[in-house]
């Protein structure tokens, strides 16, 4: 099964797992998505969902309408009855538990109360936002436990745009896991106005590793970052960007990417032009390809946005004159043509 699964990554999560009632579209108009389905994974532990501030109870009681109402949970977790004078504490709660509540508040009133208690609005936990180097960008309302790589997995990582960092940004306290120190690593930041975030590696989340695969938690914002690009040009076969992947890119492997260089290149004076500490000035950085490729000179590793030049050799002056030559003939070959005279024949 883990062979399985590690294959399906390899191919950049490009097929959504049970994430969504329905597969994810292609678009990148933004909607909402819900998650839904049951995944092993977690689930001998899952609860149902768990209300929080902002959701709507609806109750209503067989035969007796004027103990029928709907409330909304507020900001401390606590429905307010309008024939009780104790509200019940409904935070973190599942519709089983407060219905459970709720009995026992109706059998001070009524004797063998039966009714119906629904979660009519659902507003506590807002969607989790997924942008950046991804196929599907639609947001996405957590029903359940989900983890990173499910979510990417239904999102579609963008191989080639794609660099090597994953950011998640946690945007508020998670609801029901207080006493999840990992679940609470946002609430350690020190400054009220910065969001805190925390970075995971491709590769990682790729190689299935523990640590690369937190669990998301509504109203978190995932970005799959843009991997940064080198430019390549001159005497290359095609003269284009090329993204830097995560590990890095080296100079022999840039050009192999573009198609190699072409003939007549001068490949024993490739030069590098790369940005300069906290300025817009570049430097200049000379590479021999003649003596990378014979293991005399160390392959450079590139970085984002340098500038990749080779340049067309220049000519000896025997290829010079010979060219001059040849170019000489041909105009005199041509001439002489043009000027000759010719018969006609009826």
């Amino acid at each position: 099964m883990k062979h399985v699964f590690l294959s399906f990554l390899s191919i950049g999560f490009a097929g959504a797992i049970a994430i969504s009632a329905q597969p994810p579209t292609q678009n990148l108009v933004p909607s909402t998505v819900t998650v839904a389905q049951q995944v092993p994974v977690d689930m001998a532990k899952a609860k149902g969902y768990q209300v929080g501030p902002g959701d709507e109870i609806t109750i209503k009681v067989v035969g007796e309408t004027d103990f029928d109402f709907a409330s909304r949970i507020d900001e401390d977790g606590k429905i307010s009855v309008p024939f009780d004078e104790q509200p019940i504490d409904a935070k973190c709660k599942t519709e089983r538990q407060l219905r459970a509540d709720m009995k026992e508040v109706l059998a001070k009133y009524l004797r063998n109360p039966q009714f119906n208690l629904r979660i009519t609005d659902q507003n506590s936990r807002p969607p989790v936002t997924i942008y950046g180097e991804v196929m599907n960008s639609q947001p996405v309302k957590l029903m359940r436990k989900a983890r990173l790589v499910e979510l990417l997995a239904g999102a579609g990582v963008k191989e080639e745009e794609a660099g090597g960092s994953v950011e998640v940004f946690r945007t508020q306290q998670p609801i029901c896991a207080e006493d999840d120190k990992e679940a609470n690593w946002g609430a350690l930041s020190t400054d009220p106005t910065d969001t805190p975030s925390r970075h995971y590696s491709l590769a990682d989340i790729r190689a299935n590793k523990p640590d690369a695969n937190p669990v998301i938690y509504p109203g978190d914002i995932i970005v799959v970052e843009k991997a940064a690009p080198v430019y390549m040009t001159g005497e290359v076969v095609a003269s284009q960007g090329v993204y830097l992947k995560e590990g890095g890119t080296t100079l022999t492997e840039a050009i192999a990417k573009v198609g190699g260089v072409r003939q007549g290149a001068k490949t024993k004076d490739i030069k590098i032009y790369r940005l300069k500490a906290d300025s817009k000035d570049r430097e200049t950085i000379a590479a021999n390809l003649d003596e990378i490729k014979a293991g005399r000179q160390k392959d450079p590793m590139l970085q984002p946005y340098d500038i990749v030049e080779v340049d067309k050799a220049k000519d000896s002056i025997g290829v010079t004159i010979l060219k001059l030559a040849v170019g000489a003939g041909k105009t005199a070959i041509g001439s002489v043509s043009n000027s000759a005279g010719y018969r006609i024949l009826y």
